[in-house]
């Protein structure tokens, strides 16, 4: 395995999942449950969003031959995406989290789509396993130790709500956000790059 590879990826990845940022709409979410239920219920959400991003990771070949997009084309549209998910986590809309609550027990949606497994994770993880798809232990690897600090965060909502408060939050999702708009600029840039090369 290729940590140097790793660990950027895994990086990236948990920046754009973002947990910091959805702490206090999983908290609201999963406030109106009993008690007992809440953890089973986010473990739940939690497996289910692996399960998809894994899907879109090892058949991220396949699906890009499918849709007969290029290789240039996804680090364009990816670039793009992360930057607008980075600019909405330093400039933030006012959550509706009213919205969000449900008072049925919620299922896949919304925490686990696209809460977790959002566009802008699965077009990471197509352009990673498109890229190097000779390294998909290493993608693999990356998406598991992203995966597994975001669900200790989320698991842990309640008391991180308790300790930095939701002002506290922001501002974590904005310093995320920062270092996310220089990612997508480099991927944009590189897409860019890609498809002018091309035509050499």
């Amino acid at each position: 395995m290729h940590w140097t590879d790793i660990a950027p990826a895994a990086v990236t990845l948990f920046l754009i999942m973002d947990p910091l940022g959805n702490v206090p709409i999983f908290n609201a979410v999963l406030s109106r449950l009993d008690k007992k239920r809440r953890t089973p219920v986010l473990a739940r959400e939690l497996i289910i969003a692996l399960v998809i991003l894994l899907v879109f990771l090892f058949a991220g070949n396949a699906i890009l031959a499918f849709l007969g997009l290029t290789q240039s084309s996804l680090n364009i549209a990816g670039g793009v995406l992360l930057f607008i998910i980075s600019l909405r986590m330093i400039f933030p809309v006012s959550h509706d989290i009213g919205e969000a609550v449900e008072v049925d027990e919620p299922f896949i949606v919304p925490l686990a789509v696209p809460m977790i497994a959002g566009p802008s994770t699965i077009a990471v993880l197509l352009l990673l396993s498109s890229n190097q798809p000779d390294q998909i232990l290493d993608w693999s690897v990356a998406l598991l130790l992203a995966w597994g600090a975001s669900s200790a965060l989320l698991l842990a909502s309640p008391l991180i709500m308790k300790v930095i408060g939701t002002k506290g939050s922001r501002a974590l999702e904005r310093l995320m956000g920062m270092i996310l708009v220089i990612l997508a600029t480099q991927m944009l840039l590189n897409g860019i790059r890609d498809f002018v090369t091309s035509f050499n």
